[in-house]
């Protein structure tokens, strides 16, 4: 996937929802001035045997993070776009890239 974007132990680092930029990061991706960075959230509800694993997706194309989707790894589920990227032409890509990422994950 490349170098990565995100520095690892910089204080400023955030996720759109205000946690470390650290917690549960799987890696980024680019596209034109867009950095996409996925993170686990870990499952829905630890205690359940078939637990489902939540992922966030921020993007940031200069004004800091933003959440571009959320999802999760049951197939019957659908991402929930942000209003901005919802419909947008490019979120079959970025599923692709996001796929890929959780199954290599940038950990280095």
């Amino acid at each position: 996937m490349g170098e990565a974007v995100v520095a690892g132990d910089d204080p400023y680092n955030l996720r759109s929802d205000g946690k470390p930029g650290v917690d549960g990061y799987l890696g980024d991706f680019r596209r034109g001035p867009a950095v996409f960075t996925l993170y686990d959230l870990g499952p829905d509800y630890p205690g359940r045997a078939g637990r489902v694993t939540d992922y966030l997706l921020d993007v940031d194309d200069g004004a800091g993070p933003r959440e571009c989707c959320r999802f999760t790894d049951d197939a019957e589920d659908v991402p929930v776009w942000s209003r901005a990227w919802k419909g947008d032409a490019w979120c079959p890509w970025i599923m692709q890239q996001c796929e890929a990422l959780i199954k290599d994950p940038d950990t280095d």
